[in-house]
């Protein structure tokens, strides 16, 4: 690097100069971006070392379990810099999701040192928490000795931060005081509306504002696009997946709940009030008039692929989703627009639930000081920006990318909408469910009561009274109810 390159970058860093000026100013210089990018994460590696003992475990070796997802290709593709920062070697496996999860299970509940940490969703650590399988985090999150002052915890957009830590008791608040910071936040999902804008001109309709007006704008759209198009594409496969993206955002956006909490922590069932039973019935019409004729097999897959296939005209689901399948090789690349949604005209704001892929400390590490130091490069916020600038990082979990003007400029250029709807839904975006351990049998369930609804074999109240019902008896024979 030469000294005029070099006093530029130290100018970023000392907060001097914008990375809109210091792009700007290496580029004068003759630098490709590609180049400036490289120099850029050189400074900023060596500015973290400057400020903390980087290379306390130089020459240690940690080893991954990763989910083949973009996040931790930007992750693999960022390590040499963490390499060179710690002096220590980092191994992984990676596993297409289909089987990963097992993987994880597997490793976990035969007590296995092999995995140091792993990429987890936050629901799945209500499971792994309170069977001691990972690591309470805050013991090196609060120490200073162990976490680069620059971590910026607070950094964090609050409600993704929050939805990842839990005090471990059935029903308690999600982000508590007493609260287990069971993983870190890595990146999420949003669920908002990613719709195709050709088609929504063709037939001459808007975005919809509320529940009500998505079930008429899908109908219309179906009625009137033509080509075998449907109007909106939702989850319907007989899983807990159903549930969480738009199906929970919009009955959230209603103040529904999945469960009671009494005053004494007991459990019990909460979709069968008269304000739920409004909101199935029109989710259920929703489906019949508007949605695909094999919804109750359609996962994240099959909505995205039919999206970007030209097969549907918009999608209620995570918004990553509407986004990769605007790119690639997709027939509808470069067609798609985004917005978010709230479902109740009388709410202030969006709410949606949210997906959250995050990183979890294995409490069978042999190093637990060493993954740490992983841990927090990882998703510190040097990395997440490299990770959303030059990769395919999608959501970034920290306000400070969210608030670089390159990576909004890199967005609004080929995603319409994006932005906006991030800024507008982020802040009541959060985990809705109640933390328990029967929520995967539980949301499961409760997704095969809506494919009867949908296929007209039980009517939606008689549906709700039933499942319950269920519902209540095994919170029951639990132990929680």
């Amino acid at each position: 690097m030469h000294e005029k390159e070099k006093d530029l970058i130290d100018a970023f860093l000392r907060g001097q100069v914008d990375r809109r000026g210091l792009i700007k100013g290496l580029g004068a210089m003759g630098l490709a971006a590609g180049t400036a990018g490289t120099l850029l994460n050189l400074g900023q590696t060596q500015a973290l070392a400057a400020d903390f003992d980087w290379q306390a475990h130089k020459g240690k070796t940690i080893k991954l379990l990763l989910n083949k997802h973009p996040y931790a290709d930007a992750m693999i593709a960022n390590l040499e810099n963490f390499k060179k920062l710690t002096g220590m070697e980092v191994v992984y496996d990676v596993f297409p999701e289909d089987v990963y999860f097992d993987k994880v299970t597997a490793a976990l509940s035969a007590s296995s040192p092999e995995y140091d940490a792993f990429m987890t969703g936050a629901y799945m650590t209500w499971t792994y928490g309170p069977a001691g399988w990972i690591t309470d985090l805050n013991e090196w999150i609060k120490d200073p000795t162990k976490t680069n002052v620059n971590y910026a915890w607070d950094d964090f957009l609050p409600g993704v931060r929050k939805s990842c830590a839990w005090n471990g008791q059935p029903g308690g608040v999600l982000g508590s005081d007493d609260a287990k910071q069971w993983c870190i936040p890595w990146g999420f999902e949003q669920n908002n509306i990613t719709y195709n804008k050709g088609m929504f001109d063709k037939v001459g309709v808007s975005v919809p504002g509320n529940m009500d007006e998505m079930v008429a704008t899908a109908a219309k759209l179906t009625k009137d696009v033509g080509g075998g198009v449907y109007g909106i594409g939702v989850r319907g496969s007989r899983s807990w997946a159903t549930i969480h993206p738009g199906f929970l955002s919009a009955y959230a956006n209603f103040d529904q709940k999945d469960l009671n909490v009494s005053a004494d922590g007991k459990l019990s069932a909460a979709m069968n009030t008269a304000e739920s039973k409004a909101f199935h019935k029109q989710w259920v019409q929703m489906i019949q008039e508007s949605g695909p004729k094999d919804w109750s097999t359609y996962t994240w897959y099959q909505v995205g692929t039919d999206l970007g296939a030209g097969a549907s005209a918009m999608i209620f689901d995570a918004d990553i989703l509407g986004y990769f399948m605007n790119g690639g090789d997709n027939k509808m690349a470069g067609k798609l627009a985004f917005s978010a949604f709230k479902a109740n005209p009388a709410a202030k704001a969006p709410t949606p639930n949210i997906w959250i892929w995050s990183l979890s400390m294995s409490n069978f590490s042999k190093d637990k000081d060493a993954t740490w130091y992983f841990m927090q490069w990882a998703s510190g916020p040097e990395h997440a920006l490299f990770g959303a600038t030059k990769m395919d990082f999608v959501n970034p979990v920290r306000q400070s990318v969210w608030n670089d003007q390159i990576f909004r400029e890199k967005l609004n250029k080929s995603y319409p909408g994006y932005v906006e709807m991030f800024d507008v839904s982020a802040p009541g975006a959060s985990i809705k469910f109640t933390p328990q351990p029967l929520f995967f049998d539980l949301t499961t369930e409760w997704a095969a009561t809506l494919q009867k609804m949908v296929a007209k074999e039980v009517p939606v109240d008689e549906g709700l009274d039933m499942l319950a019902t269920s519902v209540d008896g095994q919170l029951k024979e639990a132990g929680l109810g």
